[in-house]
């Protein structure tokens, strides 16, 4: 009996400590200039992930890799593709802002809505 109270006390700790440790290793990102600054990580990891497939490339078409190792660095600016990326994000929520009715049951938001995937279609350079 004494032994089972220890195990599970034992396995409370370790719980409490991964899932402490887990949080502790999330950083919330860092030099937002287009998505807001609230944002949770299951909702930016989403939309980089829409951009991976609407344009066919990864992350380091637009992210810049750290001057000290191979890794990623997502908060710098160092690569111009990552300036692009945010004109072009201002440009489709503009376009949907002004010219698709979001509030309309005739055409209902995802009918009407523009995303880089409308113009891309998997393709860095549309047009090309």
């Amino acid at each position: 009996m004494r032994y089972k109270k220890v195990t599970i006390a034992f396995t409370l700790i370790l719980l409490s400590l991964m899932v402490g440790a887990s949080y502790s290793f999330y950083r919330p990102p860092h030099n937002l200039k287009v998505l807001p600054q609230d944002i949770t990580h299951e909702r930016l990891d989403s939309i980089m992930e829409g951009f991976n497939k609407s344009l066919g490339v990864k992350c380091n078409f637009c992210h810049a890799k750290r001057k000290d190792s191979e890794r990623l660095d997502f908060s710098s600016d160092d690569n111009p593709a990552k300036e692009v990326a945010r004109r072009m994000l201002r440009m489709t929520i503009d376009i949907n802002k002004n010219y698709f009715r979001t509030d309309s049951v005739i055409h209902p938001a995802y009918l009407n809505t523009v995303t880089c995937n409308t113009c891309h279609k998997g393709d860095a350079y549309p047009g090309q």
